[in-house]
């Protein structure tokens, strides 16, 4: 099997020689093992998506009934799957969010969810983050601010960037949540106004940023971006496929932000676990009239398919049955959060801790003093020992970590036991003694 997958598998974000695939035999739950009987606990969720991990029985028959029943079938027509999983997915998007369109997972919501806003206001610019992802198709990739959009930079007219709130990394030299929170308000604002407020169709914001580093915005900040757009006509959109569905500790991470409703809300990944590639634009009622007489221009073949939808199903009743959303909070608060931050304290090497529910990042520094990052930001080769040490470390003691440049990622399955949590933590420990010898 790996000699095949060397062969003929191209793997993406990859230099296709340099790497070497792990051949996994199985998963269940919060673990997976190779075919040499290694068995990891999972702190990376797949690509932060098996919110229920993996092999749910119940969402598996759910699959297996519903590939009984229709496999497929064109989106032009009403199916049971395709409307129930609508309507489960609305009764949880906050506002009048009530109209779902579906789409094969995230990258694809954005491209829709940017296109609608365009087409609704008629003008062309999308503001977007420095520290974002949004995916990696045509526009996605020009939206994104992260590195992976440098090689494909080519597509980015109307695209204009901005920085988000982070004070630990502070690009407004502030010295307190509250400065942060008004500094960064009033550069986007600025913004708004030097690209001229009539040519802006829409700013697109991960709610919590995900890959770019778990960075929950201060108090006030996204409310005073719903301000800024209702002032000026712009669409607010909030990014959710990372930190949608139970991620947080709430079904959507805007939850948190008392009376901050976004016009356009995407999905996709915890919708169902990633059982089936799904995601999808929640659309206000506003937006959605503006095609009510009007077509939509937009459309994909397997949008809404009937396998994936019956997996939405299925994993949004398992959340709901089994208090899967409940539980990542308690143990955002009770297991996960202090075991980081008692991690922070015995090990040098951790700048800051920060994130909430089952979304945490450790920011690994060469120095907590002056916070240099212990790699370089994008880096590649021996810049990047630090992390690579780390890394290995980490599945040395059975742990598989998710790193992305000077961090690690603690995003486990939502419905990870305590105790599974707890020796997942104990890895980590161990692990960073190999992030520690790198300390200055």
């Amino acid at each position: 099997m790996s000699a095949a997958d060397r062969a003929h598998v191209f793997h993406s974000w990859s230099a296709q020689d340099l790497i070497t695939p792990l051949a996994v035999a199985g998963a269940e739950g919060s673990y997976f093992w190779d075919y040499e009987g290694n068995r990891y606990l999972d702190f990376t969720s797949g690509l932060v998506y098996t919110n229920i991990g993996y092999q749910h029985p119940k969402v598996v028959a759910a699959i297996q009934e519903q590939a009984a029943t229709m496999t497929t079938f064109a989106p032009a027509f009403a199916l049971e799957a395709r409307s129930e999983a609508a309507r489960l997915i609305a009764e949880r998007t906050p506002g009048d969010l009530d109209k779902i369109f579906f789409t094969n997972g995230g990258a694809e919501a954005v491209e829709n969810a940017t296109r609608m806003a365009r087409l609704h206001t008629g003008r062309p610019k999308v503001l977007s983050a420095y520290r974002s992802y949004h995916g990696a198709t045509a526009a996605a990739i020009n939206l994104t601010g992260d590195p992976r959009r440098w090689p494909s930079d080519n597509g980015s007219a109307g695209v204009v960037r901005f920085w988000a709130p982070f004070l630990y990394r502070s690009p407004f030299h502030s010295e307190n949540e509250a400065q942060e929170c008004e500094r960064a308000l009033q550069h986007l604002e600025d913004t708004i106004a030097f690209e001229g407020p009539a040519t802006i169709a829409a700013i697109i914001l991960e709610t919590i940023p995900g890959t770019a580093g778990i960075m929950p915005p201060p108090p006030g900040y996204l409310a005073g971006v719903r301000e800024l757009c209702d002032r000026y006509g712009i669409v607010l959109v909030l990014d959710e496929v990372m930190a949608g569905f139970g991620r947080t500790g709430k079904w959507f991470a805007v939850d948190h932000y008392e009376g901050v409703v976004p016009d356009l809300l995407t999905f996709a990944k915890g919708v169902n676990s990633g059982y089936v590639p799904l995601g999808g634009v929640a659309i206000s009622g506003a937006i959605a009239e503006t095609f009510a007489k009007r077509p939509y221009p937009g459309g994909l073949t397997y949008s809404g398919h009937p396998l994936a939808c019956a997996a939405a199903v299925a994993t949004i009743n398992v959340m709901a049955d089994e208090g899967v959303v409940e539980h990542a909070a308690r143990m955002g608060e009770d297991v996960i959060g202090p075991g980081l931050r008692e991690l922070a304290e015995r090990h040098p090497s951790v700048g800051e801790v920060r994130g909430v529910g089952m979304f945490w990042a450790l920011e690994l520094v060469r120095d907590r003093e002056t916070r240099e990052p212990l790699v370089p930001y994008n880096p590649a080769g021996e810049a990047n020992a630090p992390m690579a040490a780390f890394a290995a470390a980490a599945k040395a003691h059975g742990l598989w970590p998710f790193v992305n440049m000077n961090r690690t990622h603690v995003v486990p399955p939502c419905n990870i036991s305590e105790l599974d949590a707890k020796a997942g933590l104990a890895a980590l420990d161990a692990a960073l003694d190999a992030a520690d010898a790198h300390v200055a």
